[in-house]
């Protein structure tokens, strides 16, 4: 059972292809960016149901680089110390943890300023951004690598940078959102990519665990960022010593694709898995565990992203284990082990 084999990833190891996948809970109900006891059972929880690698939810660098003020955030050392004590959670219940490195740009929706490359909102319902300064662009830099620097501390394994969704960094990617004429500008894939390869390059200075890259493969608008400069993108960030590029689509502009069905996303994460010499990681719509397990044999993918599912049920692992027939994974958890056997 593929789903269910460990996996090297650079110097990090999981004990199975199961990821939980980053999802906003919008739960941090004092604004301040801290973990609550929803979030430390939240995640506790799906540590409990067996999960190889646990991401928190996309987690600002800054205060203005929220997505909402119910987001979380690691810009202080309070918020860090609430981290380190739920990572050490996560390890103790036999899972590995990560962190998404996030900066919403020009979609910021509580933000008073927003930033991004260029003045362009995302849509009437939101504010035109100012368009980011050198000294601007720096700071960002410099919010990534001090962040970074704290997910070190606080004991991730693993630090996965937002570059999908439609956020700041997926902006400046796409043609379409970055007008810029300077050397982070649109006139060249190298000028767009720029901006993402020296977060890279400033948090490899300070967390040595493994480093995530995750994409939108498509922003569904042909004018926009096309698959040969993804391709182009993963050869970048092979040289640059990325373990993983995490596939998803969508998020940039207000547009969605014309059908969504299990599995849907999973032909782009096909592609960067021919294409490139990275190991990839697929997500949407993949709580069938046949399905799931088929895109790891057929070598799809090298490890399934779960978001919904594991909201609906924190035990899908082991509910996918008895689906699949394969019984060892009982010896994860025998406290609940029992729970799924007649």
């Amino acid at each position: 059972m593929k789903l269910f084999e460990p996996i090297q990833l650079g110097k990090l190891k999981l004990k199975n292809r199961i990821v939980m996948a980053p999802m906003c809970m919008y739960s941090v109900v004092k604004r301040d960016g801290e973990l609550t006891p929803f979030h430390n059972v939240h995640y506790a929880s799906r540590a409990i149901g067996g999960v190889g690698l646990i991401f928190l939810e996309a987690t600002a660098v800054s205060e203005e680089g929220r997505i909402t003020d119910q987001d979380l955030g690691l810009w202080n050392n309070d918020q860090m110390l609430k981290i380190k004590s739920l990572a050490n959670t996560i390890h103790n219940l036999g899972s590995q943890v990560g962190i998404q490195l996030s900066h919403a740009g020009r979609k910021a929706e509580d933000a008073r300023n927003l930033a991004a490359p260029s003045a362009i909102a995302y849509n009437d319902s939101y504010q035109t951004p100012l368009e980011l300064s050198s000294k601007g662009i720096e700071k960002v830099i410099a919010d990534f690598k001090v962040s970074a620097q704290r997910a070190a501390e606080a004991g991730m394994d693993v630090i996965q940078i937002h570059a999908a969704h439609g956020y700041l960094i997926n902006q400046f990617l796409s043609p379409l959102t970055n007008l810029r004429e300077d050397q982070y500008g649109s006139q060249s894939l190298e000028n767009r990519f720029r901006l993402l390869k020296e977060i890279i390059l400033e948090v490899q200075k300070v967390f040595k665990g493994s480093i995530w890259v995750r994409f939108s493969a498509t922003d569904y608008d042909e004018e926009s960022t096309t698959i040969k400069e993804f391709d182009q993108m993963n050869q970048w960030l092979k040289n640059l010593s990325v373990d993983v590029v995490d596939v998803s689509t969508g998020g940039l502009l207000p547009k969605r694709p014309t059908r969504i069905y299990p599995g849907y996303q999973t032909q782009y994460a096909e592609h960067f898995k021919i294409n490139s010499s990275l190991k990839i990681s697929t997500v949407g719509k993949l709580g069938d565990p046949n399905l799931a397990n088929y895109i790891l044999e057929t070598e799809q993918a090298d490890l399934i992203a779960l978001g919904r599912p594991l909201l609906r049920n924190p035990n899908w692992p082991m509910m996918a284990a008895r689906e699949l027939g394969y019984t060892e994974f009982e010896s994860y958890n025998p406290s609940y082990g029992r729970g799924f056997n007649e």
